[in-house]
């Protein structure tokens, strides 16, 4: 299965031009890495009606999978995964469980993470951490998990 990827950054700051997106830029770097196919970016504010129609707009576009940098952690303002739950089928508890339990090796900080994985349609959402070395990190400690997941969200006959 060819995987068409989709990126999008929540950052209120980013969003308004008073620093460069490096999260997202980092992901799509990573995703090529992979193998997979970058089929569109998004640079939105923390705001849960932006988060949620860029999401939309890439599962629209055909994306497997979509990675969201930001707004993962305590701030008041980190609201990306009650934006992703409130559009989501279903939450993938094991993936955000791993990338803490993982990041918790490289930092004690990761225990205020609340990365996630959601189901959007048949979509495979991953919400990732906001600072570039930590997103690409947890998107590592899942990625061998992710082409059976989408598989079954796309009904390709597994050996399952």
């Amino acid at each position: 299965m060819k995987i068409q990827v989709g990126v999008v950054t929540v950052s209120d700051r980013a969003s308004r031009g008073l620093y460069d997106d490096l999260g997202g830029p980092a992901l799509v770097r990573a995703a090529q890495g992979y193998g997979w196919t970058v089929a569109g970016e998004s640079l939105v504010p923390d705001e849960k009606r932006d988060i949620q129609r860029a999401i939309r707009e890439l599962t629209a576009r055909g994306c497997h999978l979509i990675l969201t940098t930001g707004g993962t952690g305590v701030a008041l303002r980190d609201i990306t995964p009650e934006a992703v739950r409130e559009i989501a089928l279903r939450e993938l508890p094991g993936f955000g469980e791993v990338m803490r339990a993982e990041s918790m090796k490289i930092t004690h900080n990761a225990i205020l993470s609340r990365s996630l994985a959601a189901v959007v349609d048949r979509t495979l959402v991953l919400c990732l951490p906001g600072k570039p070395s930590g997103a690409v990190e947890c998107l590592g400690f899942v990625v061998k998990a992710i082409p059976h997941c989408l598989e079954v969200l796309q009904e390709v006959p597994t050996s399952c």
